[in-house]
This record gives C-alpha cells, sequence and structure tokens, in this order.
C-alpha cells in the first residue's frame, strides 16, 4: 500500500451508528457481520480454470471495510472479471483481414498490410498519418514475439493498441479491417493473461469493455 496513506481516526458514537445502518449488500442480500474473515471470504470473483481466465480482462478494486472491534478500516483487492468480446467476423470485404488474423492467431497488423497491399498505402497514411509510428511499434513487437518469443514488449503493444482506440474509426479502418483495434486489445490482453504479465487499462477502456459485455 501507499506509504503515504494514513489511518482513519477512531470514530466517535454517531459515526459507529451511521455505519451499523449502512446497507451492504452482496449478491442482492443484506450483509451485517463483525467477522473479518467472513467479510474477506465473500464471494466477489467467478471459479474460473485458468484456461477460461485467458477470456477475462481482471479490473483491481479496493474494498474498504470496517472493523468494529478495532474501530478502523481496513482495506482489501478484489478483482472485477470481464468477458472479453470479440467483434463479429461477416463476409464483408472490410472483415476479410480480421478473419485472416483470426484463423492465423495473430493481431491485425496495419503496418504489414501496408506493407504487402501497396494499393491501399495512399488511404492508410492518409487515415493513420498521425499515429503511423504506433502503428509501426506494434508491428515490430508483435514480430519479435512470433520470430523469437520476446515478450518483454507485449504490454507496450497492448497500451498504443489501447491509446490506439481513441482514433477510431477511420476511412482506412471501415475499409479495410473493420473492428480490429478491439480485435487486437483482445488478442493482447489473452496473450498477457496466458504470460501472467500484470497490466491495467485506463478507466474509459475499461468501461467499453464492460459496455460490450452487457451488449451481449
Amino acid at each position: 500500500m501507499d506509504s503515504s496513506f494514513k489511518p482513519k481516526p477512531l470514530l466517535n458514537k454517531s459515526e459507529l451508528r451511521q455505519i451499523k445502518r449502512s446497507k451492504t449488500r452482496v449478491e442482492g442480500k443484506k450483509v451485517i457481520t463483525d467477522d473479518v474473515k467472513k467479510l474477506k471470504s465473500l464471494k466477489v470473483t467467478p471459479e474460473l480454470s485458468f484456461q477460461e481466465s485467458l477470456d477475462y480482462y481482471k479490473e483491481p478494486i479496493w474494498i474498504e471495510y470496517y472493523i468494529p472491534k478495532e474501530s478502523r478500516f481496513a482495506f482489501e483487492t478484489k478483482y472485477l472479471f470481464i468477458l472479453l468480446v470479440d467483434p463479429k467476423i461477416t463476409d464483408e470485404p472490410c472483415d476479410a483481414e480480421r478473419k485472416r488474423a483470426s484463423a492465423n492467431r495473430e493481431i491485425v497488423d496495419v503496418f504489414a498490410y501496408m506493407e504487402s497491399h501497396p494499393e491501399s498505402i495512399r488511404l492508410i497514411e492518409d487515415s493513420y498519418h498521425s499515429t503511423i509510428s504506433m502503428h509501426e511499434t506494434v508491428h515490430h513487437i508483435f514480430k519479435a514475439y512470433k520470430e523469437t518469443g520476446a515478450t518483454e514488449d507485449l504490454k507496450t503493444a497492448c497500451y498504443l493498441t489501447e491509446a490506439l482506440l481513441k482514433y477510431e474509426p477511420t476511412i482506412a479502418g471501415l475499409t479495410y479491417f473493420r473492428d480490429y483495434v478491439i480485435y487486437n486489445l483482445n488478442f493482447f490482453i489473452r496473450t498477457l493473461n496466458r504470460l501472467k504479465i500484470e497490466f491495467a487499462l485506463e478507466d474509459a477502456t475499461v468501461s467499453l469493455l464492460i459496455k460490450r459485455r452487457n451488449e451481449l
């Protein structure tokens, strides 16, 4: 915990009464207990095998609870498991590259696509003139991972992909690789999960993942 954290002072009787009147609910049921072990054991995460957990983003959550016998607050870290939802693949031309990437268990590599499809260069450069260096970095990181198994920069690739969400949709994206960013983001989340590399996404990205899950 942050060394600058200072415990809250002892509470007065009025504050204690207010806490006793508060409504703590788990799965719709009110929980009243001064048994810290029982409180900490409350089930808030799904029971998943390691393989199943790869398809979830884990968002750390701080839980603050009060210990009446000691008149103090304590903290516990739990995790919100958010199911990753991949964009649907259709037979439309704009999904062809994502379909190929999915079949080969790869990302949609915009930089590599531009190199192998010279007819697309003009539109891609026009659409990604301010982010082409980000795409190039992701390209090189993923290429190194595929060829050598290098994992040290995968977290960087994930964060760059997250940042690219802010620049879509673009004309090139809608033309050649619709929804590629969310597909790539899910790919990197699963990869980092499998490699047990810790990472954390921005609040706006977490909200997007939750929204996509809720739309199932």
